[in-house]
């Protein structure tokens, strides 16, 4: 009876075991199969690629190679611009009128606002056709045209309240610091920029669309709870009236400080999924959490003094040369403001590789961190897809490199599906 019993314990343990490791294959099998399934990163990226239509994407390529060619147009045209203020007389008649005061400091702000006027007029016809035919060709603008006028005002006035004084500070800084006053510029622009940055969320955005808080739910709850999850201050989501402007999805960080906003527009919230805007969002936030303003800050920092020790070895070179034959007394003379203003569009422009390059690293930066805040690889992807009507979707690297100052849809599209592929377990 005993040898039985034994018997029949150790014939019911070699079942149960047997029976755990059969579960345990089983198990596993399935596991294997629902959480490993077979995933491509090239033919997932190709998937939503293929989402842009043939006619879609020749026409986002067609606008977005246009620009490259706007770029040289821009240049020459301020090259005929400063022929007409330098070869034609029409600076020293700007200048006559502005020394009938006394304050020379008084004259070179008059001269500035002048000149900023005149420029403006003289660039109307290109920037009609640039900003409003061109745009409404490509069907990237709701603006009708009187609208649009008025934007164009309420920008020319922006300029003429803080170009106009910055201008004459710069004048200051040429008469009275001699050779160091392209330190003084261009440590002058960086707290400009910095000034203009901080007030632009509260002052200078709202002159152009109307801010307010994101309406109470589900989807703004998720978006501040994403915000707290990763340490931002932030109490409030805002939303902006693109739409008025034109159908782009856009979001953006703005300000820095007390003045940091998280905002969106109505296209994001009409045209999205929730999950399309928690991505868009999460990679909003990236820009927050990475310091990218203020990273931003100390790069464009760093080039502007690079720029204008640059500018201020070209423009003695070109007043030794051809001063005189211009018009142009010294360098302090604000005769000269058309002269120094080409130089800059020509060394800026020559940078634009490298300005292009230190804001596509940021914006892949915050397309990774958005990522992981969000955990929307394909809500992403199917944003990139949506920016690429207006945006080259699949460049070559060179071109990338040159003329994007995002990632192109193709680099975005696949970073996300490396994401999805990393996370599928």
């Amino acid at each position: 009876m005993k040898k039985t019993t034994l018997f029949f314990f150790t014939m019911l343990l070699m079942v149960t075991l047997f029976a755990q490791d059969s579960a345990a294959v089983v198990i596993d099998s399935v596991t294997t199969a629902v959480t490993t399934p077979a995933f491509n990163i090239d033919s997932a990226t190709q998937h939503y690629l293929n989402m842009l239509s043939p006619e879609a994407k020749a026409k986002s390529d067609s606008y977005f190679e246009g620009g490259y060619w706007l770029q040289i147009w821009n240049l020459l045209y301020g090259f005929a611009v400063a022929f007409i203020f330098l070869h034609l007389g029409l600076s020293r008649r700007v200048k006559s009128i502005a020394t009938k005061v006394k304050s020379k400091n008084l004259q070179n702000m008059i001269y500035a606002a002048l000149y900023i006027l005149l420029v403006w007029a003289i660039t109307f016809p290109f920037s009609v056709y640039q900003d409003y035919f061109r745009e409404h060709a490509y069907g990237l603008s709701n603006l009708t045209f009187s609208a649009w006028f008025v934007e164009n005002l309420k920008g020319i006035a922006i300029g003429l309240l803080f170009g106009a004084p910055l201008i004459m500070a710069l004048y200051i800084a040429l008469r009275k610091a001699g050779k160091s006053w392209w330190i003084w510029g261009a440590s002058g622009s960086i707290l400009f920029i910095m000034f203009v940055s901080f007030i632009a969320p509260v002052f200078l955005d709202p002159i152009f669309n109307d801010y307010k808080p994101l309406t109470e739910g589900k989807l703004k709850e998720e978006i501040l709870s994403m915000a707290r999850a990763n340490c931002i201050p932030a109490t409030n989501v805002y939303m902006f009236d693109a739409s008025k402007q034109s159908k782009r999805v856009s979001a953006n960080v703005s300000g820095f400080a007390s003045t940091t906003r998280i905002s969106l527009n109505d296209n994001l919230l009409n045209r999205c999924t929730p999950a399309e805007v928690r991505a868009v969002m999460g990679h909003e936030m990236g820009h927050y959490v990475l310091n990218h303003v203020y990273k931003g800050i100390i790069e464009f920092g760093v080039f502007i003094f690079l720029v204008f020790a640059i500018v201020n070895w070209a423009l003695n070179k070109v007043l030794s040369k051809w001063g005189g034959t211009l018009g142009i007394e010294d360098i302090s003379d604000i005769a000269g403001l058309p002269l120094l203003a080409v130089i800059i569009s020509v060394v800026t422009f020559i940078a634009t590789p490298i300005t292009n390059t230190m804001i596509r690293t940021q914006e892949m930066e915050a397309d990774q961190f958005g990522l992981n805040a969000a955990r929307e690889p394909d809500a992403e992807a199917h944003v990139d897809i949506m920016l690429s009507e207006y945006r080259k979707l699949n460049p070559g690297k060179w071109e990338e490199i040159f003329f994007f100052d995002h990632p192109s849809g193709r680099v975005r599209v696949e970073t996300a599906m490396k994401w999805k592929a990393e996370h599928l377990q």
